[in-house]
């Protein structure tokens, strides 16, 4: 008995774990499409010394770095696992991305409210019992 509620707990956390993940892969994904929109350059880990690098950056996470070279400042979104890529881009296309991550986010807001509002206005009553 013991060896099967091990066993359950097991497969349990492996469905979440593998949910997780899958989460996490789907919002990288929206936040690079997101990037792309907003003017940010994907430049692909397509050498074995951009592989190795692209595994000592933050993922999933937009971070400012300053260029050495001319002191330029950029933001840096590696994706090490997803599209082993990363994407780039300047002040300009970090603002613009701000603004439609804004706009996206209001967007679902309002998805939400409109969803709430039209559950809010069925008349449950009219078809009898919720256990039907």
């Amino acid at each position: 008995m013991r060896e099967m509620t091990r066993s359950v707990i097991a497969v349990a956390l492996i469905v979440a774990l593998g949910g997780c993940a899958a989460m996490r892969e789907e919002r990288a994904r929206d936040k690079e499409n997101l990037l792309s929109a907003a003017g940010f350059q994907m430049k692909p880990a397509d050498t074995p010394s951009r592989v190795a690098h692209l595994q000592t950056l933050t993922p999933l996470k937009l971070v400012p770095h300053t260029r050495t070279s001319d002191g330029k400042l950029l933001y840096v979104f590696a994706d090490p696992k997803g599209c082993q890529c990363l994407y780039v881009g300047d002040e300009i296309a970090y603002q613009r991305y701000r603004a439609l991550a804004q706009q996206q986010k209001i967007a679902q807001e309002q998805m939400v409210t409109a969803q709430m509002n039209a559950d809010a206005a069925m008349d449950w009553g009219l078809w009898g019992p919720y256990w039907w």
